[in-house]
């Protein structure tokens, strides 16, 4: 059963080297830093945030940030995105990642199947948008309310978190929700979106708690563990 982990910082404390040795000539060893990797230069495919087939008349915009724990945004973030089908299965359909026969090129969705996988890169501001059908319950997990599961990549980062969004719309499945129901309810709250729009839903990551007198409102998204 998946549980809440500790909290996580998408900035790594820098390493502090040790005083180097007084040997003439040797060069003072510099600190550690990490730079990569960049996730938006190859990972991103066409259509990755299109997730809901072309025209379908039920699609939800999901839109939102990543933030650090300085409420700063996170502009080179990369989220993953897996939701059930209309039917509650969890097999998803293939199709997302179509390549080109002839060039081996990535052309993306073919704009009918859904596939129920998606991935957004953030922009400059830390923002993503995704374009899906609303979220169902998983057929297999009667007891679970509607959601969609979360990856988050980004620069840092020595492991992916994960995460859910529910739907404020779900209020009476939230309770009975093996999840949801085992948070304080502030806790809980950071993993429902809320209503901004018509058929929009506004969800922010914060990958960490914000630091005193400063970031910003709200707490640290909760992130799971599976084991």
């Amino acid at each position: 059963m998946s549980a809440p982990s500790a909290p996580h910082g998408h900035q790594g404390v820098p390493h502090q080297p040790a005083p180097a040795a007084q040997t003439p000539g040797a060069l003072a060893p510099t600190p550690s830093q990490t730079i990569g990797p960049f996730y938006g230069y190859a990972l991103p495919f066409p259509g990755g945030g299109e997730m809901a087939p072309a025209g379908h008349p039920g699609t939800i915009t999901l839109h939102g940030r990543v933030l650090d724990g300085a409420g700063e945004p996170v502009p080179d973030a990369l989220l993953e995105f897996w939701q059930a089908g209309p039917d509650g299965s969890l097999r998803g359909a293939p199709g997302s990642l179509r390549r080109d026969p002839a060039t081996g090129a990535v052309v993306g969705r073919d704009g009918v199947e859904f596939t129920g996988f998606g991935r957004v890169p953030t922009d400059a501001d830390g923002r993503y948008a995704l374009r899906t059908l609303p979220a169902t319950a998983p057929a297999s997990r009667p007891a679970a309310a509607p959601y969609i599961a979360v990856c988050v990549f980004a620069r840092g980062l020595l492991h992916h978190l994960f995460t859910r969004v529910y739907f404020p719309e779900d209020t009476a499945a939230h309770a009975a929700d093996p999840l949801l129901s085992g948070l304080p309810a502030q806790r809980a709250s950071t993993l429902v979106a809320r209503t901004d729009g018509e058929r929009r839903y506004r969800f922010d990551i914060r990958l960490q708690a914000p630091d005193a007198g400063g970031g910003e409102a709200g707490e640290e998204t909760v992130f799971l563990e599976f084991r």
